[in-house]
């Protein structure tokens, strides 16, 4: 069987939304009236990439009344951070109520005059990445409105094995619109996933409804699943800087280039100063030779170092996954901490929702210690240090009621 998403599985039976969704008087609704829907360009159908979600949508006889978006807004077009306003879609003709700006989070004025919100964006099994609190926040609203919010389901794109995840768990001095609860880095659910766990452990009220994938299993990963990748965000261009991600992105936090404005975001991190041989010498230490760094030159198009050529070193996917992207991210870090011990800083990364952009570091990996630790033992900082760091003792049996894949 060929995979299917939720959203699919939606638009081949529209009517199961019957069962589903309640008035406020509680009694079965037999009509769907007015819906929201909280999307973005990326979200399109496994049977037809070219075609969006909210169009299937509508095309299906889906009543779409509203769309809500997340950071980079409905097109994909606003930079990373940056505040997106409220808009009239091209497409469809509807409002859109940006997610990401003056608010984070639908107004109750915005839900109460829904039937039911539906949810379908991509994800890249990130806690940092955006999207995931985007959910959060919609959830949480819809809760407190009484509306009932309906999450079509995609695979995570980096797999769903749970021994893979890797933490450190974020902590509550942490917290910020880049990770809202304690869960790991890269935490192996899908977003429905998530949703589930959250109506258990923070939304009891919430009126949720997933509806799932078919076909996926936890080991796929997004190669696995024969689906054309589509851009989750300017600077997610490929499967290959996802999988990178989960551990380059903590490179925000300093003044190192993530090679934002290339094309191979993530992929790559590197600076007009750095050593790229020596930094990949080091990082191969490490690692002891299991990862092999490649120097590089790209002259990224975005700060830090816009349009300056820069020396770096570039990461495989096929090494990002081997040794874990966040225990590669943290060895990576400490590798050039090390070479570059006068050259290297970090630096704010101010954002919507992070207006000064202090304490990037902590918000993006959950500890506010682990800065100290970088600061005064880069050079000591070894695989063994890493896993103790990303280690997980109990995420796989507190998720396991929200599990929806084998």
């Amino acid at each position: 069987m060929s995979l299917r998403f939720g959203v699919d599985r939606l638009c081949a039976d529209p009517t199961r939304l019957h069962s589903l969704w309640r008035t406020r008087s509680d009694a079965l609704s037999t009509a769907m009236r007015r819906v929201g829907f909280v999307t973005n360009d990326a979200a399109r159908l496994a049977a037809d990439p070219a075609r969006r979600s909210r169009e299937a949508l509508l095309a299906a006889g889906v009543p779409l009344v509203r769309l809500f978006s997340p950071e980079h807004g409905l097109q994909l077009l606003a930079a990373d951070g940056a505040p997106v306003g409220d808009a009239v879609d091209a497409v469809t003709g509807l409002p859109v109520i940006s997610l990401y700006g003056e608010r984070m989070r639908p107004t109750t004025g915005s839900l109460c005059d829904l039937d039911g919100v539906l949810f379908d964006i991509p994800d890249v099994g990130a806690r940092f990445y955006t999207y995931t609190w985007t959910l959060y926040h919609v959830m949480a609203a819809c809760a407190e409105a009484g509306v009932p919010l309906v999450v079509l389901d995609r695979p995570n794109p980096l797999g769903g094995v749970l021994s893979q995840a890797e933490g450190p768990v974020l902590r509550a001095d942490c917290r910020s619109f880049v990770g809202e609860d304690a869960i790991p880095v890269r935490h192996a659910l899908t977003l429905g996933e998530l949703a589930r766990l959250w109506q258990h452990e923070r939304f009891p009220d919430a009126m949720l409804h997933v509806i799932a994938c078919d076909g996926w299993t936890r080991a796929m990963q997004w190669p696995d699943t024969g689906c054309a990748w589509v851009p989750t965000s300017p600077s997610m261009p490929s499967y290959a800087s996802a999988a990178c991600y989960p551990g380059t992105c903590l490179f925000e936090a300093t003044n190192v280039s993530v090679g934002r404005g290339t094309a191979t975001p993530f992929q790559v991190v590197g600076a007009p100063w750095m050593d790229a041989p020596a930094v990949a010498h080091d990082v191969a230490r490490r690692t002891h030779g299991a990862v092999v760094c490649t120097p590089v030159m790209f002259t990224p198009t975005l700060a830090p170092y816009e349009a300056e050529p820069c020396h770096g070193v570039r990461v495989s996917s096929a090494d990002a996954l081997g040794m874990g992207p966040v225990a590669l991210g943290l060895l990576l870090l400490a590798s050039v901490m090390t070479v570059h011990r006068e050259a290297f800083a970090w630096a704010a990364y101010p954002t919507a929702a992070n207006p000064t952009g202090q304490e990037h570091m902590a918000r993006l990996v959950g500890r506010a210690d682990l800065q100290w630790w970088f600061d005064r033992e880069a050079e000591r900082i070894d695989l063994a240090q890493v896993r103790e760091w990303t280690r997980l003792d109990d995420w796989a049996a507190r998720v396991l009621p929200a599990l929806l894949y084998r």
